[in-house]
């Protein structure tokens, strides 16, 4: 059977089960689980194209989840909680989380996002990029590796999208909207945090540049700039 395969991870079987129903109604397979360590065995046994995970988890929670997959995967994953804090949010996301949605939320809305996230996690169809040199960082999107002051730097996928927006367009100002159009592939509605930590994980990669740093533009968003 084709299609891409979801893993839907929450202990609320109708959750479960309409995450299914709107899923392969989009032509993609779907398994699920219940609890954490549920989750980690259908990933193990089934890679996933992308995972739908519940914070709130018996066994282990979503955080650890994230945790663990993150440690050996960079699968997709969309984080769901049940509360609409942004510290529960920010933790996903510094987790390694690609996204989040609160509850309740809308079916249609958590499809529109997973295709956002696989259409953009897909390698380019054979159109390999030049490099990016700006300064002591080098971007090498055909080889998705990077190094600042010569040294190699882990990103994860939207980090180097991210990064890879920002250094094509260097000195350019965008929005948090823009970014979130160009690097996520839909707008967030006007919750734009993610940007921001995603920003803030890749200066702590940056800090070692000698001259290549990422602006805040008050009121408006971010540039890359090279001295």
């Amino acid at each position: 059977m084709g299609g891409e395969l979801i893993l839907v991870v929450d202990d609320e079987a109708n959750i479960r089960e309409l995450c299914r129903m709107y899923f392969e109604r989009d032509g993609f397979r779907v398994r699920t689980a219940d609890t954490g360590p549920a989750a980690l065995e259908e990933a193990a046994s089934d890679p996933p194209n992308l995972i739908v995970l519940d914070l709130m988890l018996p066994g282990l929670d979503g955080y650890e989840v994230c945790r663990t997959l993150r440690a050996e995967s960079d699968v997709p994953i969309i984080m769901l909680t049940a509360r609409d804090e942004d510290v529960d949010k920010i933790v996903g996301l510094e987790l390694g989380a690609d996204d989040y949605l609160t509850k309740p939320f809308n079916p249609r809305e958590l499809v529109a996002r997973a295709k956002a996230i696989l259409r953009r996690s897909r390698p380019p169809a054979d159109r390999p990029m030049a490099p990016i040199r700006l300064g002591d960082l080098r971007i090498d999107p055909g080889r998705h590796e990077v190094t600042v002051a010569g040294e190699a730097v882990g990103l994860r996928a939207k980090e180097f999208d991210l990064l890879q927006t920002l250094a094509a367009n260097h000195g350019f100002v965008f929005t948090r909207e823009r970014l979130l159009d160009q690097v996520w592939g839909y707008d967030f509605f006007g919750q734009t945090r993610t940007v921001d930590v995603h920003v803030a994980q890749l200066r702590k990669h940056l800090a070692r540049s000698k001259g290549v740093r990422i602006e805040t533009i008050t009121g408006v968003g971010y540039k890359l700039v090279a001295d």
